[in-house]
């Protein structure tokens, strides 16, 4: 266990982007709760320290807890006088402008104009949280930000060096089992030969040899196999550059325990070749052919 407990308090104006930013932080890792009134941070925080077993935290704390909020200051301020803990806090801030659109766009009520302007409520806010903002080690304005560029700033500042938030899954599957719902890309691999057919391969799978080898020497698996890592690799930065975190690639055959699998190891260790973070699985592999 680390000496020290790292905590991210992410706070800010409403509706200037704290969901993206704690959706980031569980991507990094961090264990994340929404909307803990400051007052229990301690008994949070010490519990936390003896379990062990959590080292990093982001809390979204803003002015749904307005009747706790006054204590925030007072309560960082307590837990940063210890050894344990290293406190940042993370502040993001818009324009009135940006704000009053994206109410008008969600078409939600400021919290602290229910029956009022929302311009009111924005400026109301602003004023209250500018004792908060002057402690915040991070401030970031997301006004002309895309959510995808306010993700991009957190990874930079909060990640470490060695993070590597995009991965990929390769599963591979059998359609009379039922497509994976979560799939990204599925690709039909059932047109190429079938081992099945062949007694001595018949119950094997594609994670042995010689099913593997049968598979691969096929010549339309060859011509397969070139185009569709081609596209794959293309697909892979312009999905990344969107701002995925992950992407499903499902590659499936009849039962599941043949042609896929093989194509499944295939494409992922070229891909893990490529440096990419890659983990590859076979769902129904196991599960014996009639």
């Amino acid at each position: 266990m680390s000496d020290t407990l790292e905590l991210v308090i992410i706070t800010g104006m409403s509706g200037a982007g704290k969901t993206v930013a704690v959706q980031s932080f569980e991507d990094l890792g961090y264990y994340c709760i929404d909307n803990m009134p400051p007052s229990l941070l301690p008994t949070f925080w010490e519990l936390m320290k003896e379990s062990g077993k959590i080292t990093k935290i982001a809390l979204v704390i803003d002015l749904r807890t307005r009747e706790f909020f006054h204590e925030l200051a007072h309560v960082i301020q307590a837990m940063d006088n210890t050894q344990f803990i290293t406190t940042k806090i993370l502040f993001l801030e818009a324009s009135d402008q940006a704000l009053v659109s994206r109410y008008k766009e969600t078409r939600r009520n400021h919290p602290l104009a229910i029956a009022g302007r929302t311009l009111a409520g924005i400026q109301k806010e602003r004023h209250m949280l500018k004792d908060i903002r002057s402690r915040a080690q991070l401030i970031v304005d997301t006004t002309d930000l895309k959510p995808r560029q306010l993700r991009e700033q957190i990874m930079a500042e909060f990640a470490e060096e060695d993070f590597e938030p995009f991965h990929i899954e390769i599963l591979s599957f059998g359609f009379k089992h039922g497509l994976p719902i979560d799939s990204d890309i599925v690709m039909d691999v059932r047109f190429l030969p079938n081992p099945f057919y062949i007694e001595e391969l018949k119950n094997l799978t594609g994670c042995d040899k010689e099913v593997y080898d049968y598979v691969m020497k096929q010549p339309e698996t060859q011509t397969f196999y070139r185009k569709f890592i081609n596209l794959v690799e293309y697909c892979l930065p312009g999905y990344k550059k969107e701002g995925k975190t992950s992407v499903t690639i499902a590659i499936g055959c009849t039962g599941g325990q043949h042609r896929s699998v093989a194509l499944a190891e295939r494409i992922g260790s070229h891909l893990i070749n490529e440096d990419y973070t890659v983990k590859i699985s076979h769902r129904d592999a196991k599960i014996r052919k009639s």
